[in-house]
This record gives structure tokens, C-alpha cells and sequence, in this order.
């Protein structure tokens, strides 16, 4: 019999700007984090071949995409609509996002504030992925832009549009 986890606020391991709640050392399904984004924090418009995703916004506010624009992707995300006339979404706390596999998605904190947000991610192991980016950007000297992609290509990670600290508005 294997018993479940109970953490207490705070609970997990910090990697980066997200706490690691559980992950691949406990399911082979999902990984789940508290994330904060920072103001500013655009993650920018990006895709998973495997992987599938959910939001869920606790507190703060994100702008959010989960669909397929109507035209050529790329850009500034934010003005993207779908062929069905979906925009982006201004969420606040209670806000959900569900990412299908192959669906293009991103969120970015438009405020003055951090903003958090519970992230699940199936399969599990996007704690790996984090880790391995950390380890990148702390070595000595600037990161290598060759790993980084190569790094984010192994972790199906195809990015749309670039990743931004635009700073709040």
C-alpha cells in the first residue's frame, strides 16, 4: 500500500519560481506546482508534442491563450484570435486554464504584483526540465543560447513567440 503526501503551506521544493508539490518521483502522470509570475513575466506563446497542462489562477492576475490562432503565429501573442473569435483571456483568481496536448498556449503577468497560480503538467517530469534550466543559468559566464534550445527541444518545449520581461504596465 503506498500512502498519499500532505505537505503544509510552503511545502515542496523551490525550483526557480515555482514550488514542486509532486512530481515524477510519485507519479508517472502529472507534476504539480505552485508557480509565481512575476509582473511583467510574459512566458510566451509555446506548444508540447506530449504534454498537457492546467492553470489554475490563485491569486494575482495573468493573461491567458489556450487556442490555435486564425492566422500565422507569431508576434505579440496578446492580439492573437482564434478562427472560432476567441482572444485572450484577462483571469483573476479562480480562473482556469486547460491546455490540450498540440495546443498552442501562454500567460503573462500584466500587473504591478506577483501573481500565483497552481500548474499541473502530464505527463510528470517537468520538474527535470526546470532543474536542468536552473543548473544552465547558474553557471559561469552567460548561458549558452544553443543549450538552452537543445534543452528545451528534449523537454518538448516549441516555442511560438519569444519569451519577455516586458515589466508592468
Amino acid at each position: 500500500m503506498t500512502d498519499g503526501l500532505l505537505l503544509p503551506p510552503g511545502g515542496g521544493r523551490r525550483i526557480q519560481s515555482m514550488t514542486l508539490k509532486a512530481g515524477a518521483e510519485r507519479s508517472a502522470i502529472w507534476s504539480a506546482f505552485e508557480a509565481e509570475v512575476a509582473p511583467g513575466f510574459d512566458v510566451g506563446a509555446h506548444l508540447h508534442h506530449e504534454a498537457e497542462e492546467i492553470f489554475y489562477i490563485l491569486e494575482g492576475e495573468l493573461d491567458l491563450l489556450a487556442f490555435h490562432p486564425a492566422s500565422q503565429a507569431g508576434g505579440d501573442w496578446r492580439t492573437w484570435e482564434s478562427e472560432t473569435g476567441e482572444t485572450v483571456l484577462r483571469g483573476g483568481p479562480g480562473s482556469f486554464m486547460h491546455v490540450p496536448v498540440g495546443c498552442p498556449h501562454a500567460f503573462f503577468n500584466p500587473t504591478t504584483r506577483p501573481a500565483k497560480m497552481l500548474f499541473l503538467v502530464s505527463p510528470s517530469g517537468h520538474e527535470a526540465y526546470l532543474q536542468e534550466l536552473t543548473d544552465l543559468l547558474s553557471a559561469d559566464g552567460p548561458p549558452d543560447p544553443a543549450a538552452i534550445v537543445e534543452l528545451r527541444r528534449r523537454h518538448d518545449i516549441h516555442q511560438l513567440t519569444s519569451l519577455n520581461n516586458r515589466g508592468s504596465r
